[in-house]
């Protein structure tokens, strides 16, 4: 289980995430959303240990990620991946593998896994948007985690792509392991995740299900309803 307490983040006098208490349960797909710039990047590199948070704690299976062996648990694709763009996909996610004690996942199976086992001898450099993020997802995964955190995975994927994608995180669910990404493509959030956390202004506005939040109506629609009306409530305060 993923455990936020009282989770803040604040640079200076600037409060970008504020409080957040979330449980995420273990073996489900998690669906973050929330507008731009309303701290869903922020939270997210504090789960993984990227950013320390000014206050508050973050747990994953009751330890802290100061614990031992913790990130080993953990795989993460950030929103703007960086590649060494000299090697060929094959070597890339062969050298995330040594940074792993005992790592003896077998990449051609990632590789597979993701759509790039025909092109795993190309220079990185040579690849385009979508298949950068095929390989993002890939070296997310070349540690066998028990948890994803995947920021905005779904960007820049042509419609064959997301649906591929969707897959695959169905498929991980059932071996599982628990999901946790952003996302603004709401139509596929609404198809795969059990539950959803809303986050506008650094503050969580929802956490539950996605059916209760959408109440027969779809994600997109109830999802712009209620930040639109967050905002007017904000501009007549």
């Amino acid at each position: 289980m993923i455990k936020l307490s009282n989770l803040t983040k604040k640079y200076f006098e600037t409060t970008v995430v504020s409080g957040l208490e979330l449980e995420v349960k273990r073996g489900t797909i998690f669906g973050f959303l929330g507008p731009n710039g309303a701290g869903k990047t922020t939270t997210v590199k504090m789960i993984v240990g990227l950013s320390q948070p000014t206050e508050g704690s973050v747990s994953i299976d009751g330890k802290g990620l100061e614990t031992l062996g913790s990130h080993e648990k953990i795989g993460y694709m950030p929103e703007d991946p960086y590649f060494y763009e000299q090697l060929n996909a094959y070597e890339f996610l062969d050298y995330m593998r040594s940074l792993f004690r005992n790592n003896k996942s077998d990449i051609n199976k990632i590789l597979d896994l993701v759509g790039l086992d025909g092109v795993k001898g190309k220079k990185v450099g040579t690849f385009s948007k979508g298949m950068k993020q095929r390989l993002g997802l890939a070296q997310a995964l070349v540690n066998d985690p028990e948890y994803l955190f995947l920021d905005e995975p779904l960007d820049g994927l042509d419609p064959i792509g997301r649906l591929e994608f969707k897959k695959i995180f169905l498929k991980l669910k059932k071996e599982g392991k628990t999901i946790f990404f952003n996302s603004h493509v709401l139509s596929d959030v609404e198809e795969i995740c059990d539950d959803i956390g809303i986050i506008d202004h650094g503050e969580l506005i929802y956490k539950g299900s996605v059916e209760k939040f959408c109440r027969g109506k779809s994600l997109e629609k109830r999802f712009v309803e209620e930040i639109t009306k967050l905002a007017e409530k904000g501009h007549n305060e």
